[in-house]
């Protein structure tokens, strides 16, 4: 039961008008009128074509490459829709970038993450809706309210439908600060967990040291929140397959994807790589080792669940 008496709209910037259109149509609504454009010196044009007043509006756009432009799109967008009297604005960002700066590693380093958020507080974003963030502990960067949607469930359910044999399956953490997620990922498949203990020499760049576990002869399903040039991932494959692996699955909430990524994974031990489409893949990238899963369900359930002031953790009972 809707217990307030605005329309529900949602639009979309440039990022990822595919995955919008999909949401859109799962909640029952029209993708809103919006033209997000360049004028000749390079400033983002953004034209609303409807009209908001009251309305509450849900801007979907992931800030993934071209980052810059993708988030200035979603803060632009969100001016406006704040200068026409929205009811309420809810920023969907399906991936959201900067969130691998969230600390100070070294002296004198920035805290974008931190930045970012307050860029779309600043904006006029009442809330956000999101999906794996890098570190979970950006949520409290925002003094809005952030609702944190969990992609491990749909990569579980794949593997579910995949039905290996669990005797045969080891869930395996890339590096020391997945393992969380991994065994989270493992309990839902009934399988051991095994660690990479790994050295990073430096940004990019990894050298896998040794495995903790039993991986020999077995069925390896790696798990990471993101793979961006796909170094890491790569490298682990082929070192479980050299250390007696059957076979190496991965899989990931978001493919980044950058620099030499696809030409690695098309290279290495992987076998098949699933991941979810919070970032569309460019044709280039749409190979057939990679499965993608939508994430459109799920987000259009937390949008009805927001829309309609129920809770959106319910999604994972």
């Amino acid at each position: 039961m809707i217990t307030h008496g605005k329309n529900i709209k949602i639009f979309t910037g440039n990022s990822n008008p595919l995955l919008a259109k999909e949401i859109a149509e799962i909640v029952g609504v029209p993708v809103g009128k919006a033209e997000v454009g360049r004028f000749s010196d390079g400033e983002i044009s953004v034209n609303i074509g409807e009209t908001v007043r009251g309305a509450d509006v849900f801007v979907i756009q992931s800030t993934n490459n071209p980052v810059n432009d993708n988030l200035m799109e979603l803060l632009i967008m969100i001016d406006a829709f704040k200068r026409a009297s929205a009811g309420r604005i809810t920023a969907v960002i399906p991936y959201y970038g900067y969130a691998r700066q969230d600390r100070k590693a070294k002296a004198r380093d920035p805290i974008t993450a931190k930045l970012v958020a307050d860029l779309i507080h600043t904006a006029g974003a009442d809330r956000v809706l999101t999906m794996d963030l890098h570190a979970a502990q950006i949520q409290g960067y925002f003094d809005i309210p952030v609702d944190h949607l969990l992609g491990l469930p749909l990569l579980a359910k794949y593997y579910q439908t995949l039905n290996l044999d669990e005797d045969e399956v080891v869930v395996v953490s890339p590096d020391l600060g997945s393992v969380t997620r991994a065994r989270k990922f493992a309990d839902r498949l009934h399988a051991p967990i095994a660690i990479i203990d790994k050295r990073r020499p430096k940004a990019n760049v990894c050298e896998v040291m040794n495995v903790i576990g039993d991986i020999k002869n077995k069925t390896v399903i790696m798990i990471d929140d993101m793979i961006d040039t796909a170094g890491t991932i790569c490298n682990a494959a082929n070192a479980l397959v050299d250390l007696g692996a059957k076979e190496v699955l991965a899989c990931c909430t978001h493919a980044v994807l950058s620099g030499p990524a696809v030409e690695r994974i098309q290279n290495s031990a992987i076998k098949e790589l699933v991941v979810l489409n919070t970032i569309q893949l460019s044709e280039q990238k749409k190979i057939d080792k990679i499965k993608s899963i939508s994430v459109a369900p799920m987000f259009a359930e937390a949008i009805k669940r927001i829309y309609e002031d129920l809770s959106v953790s319910m999604i994972f009972e």
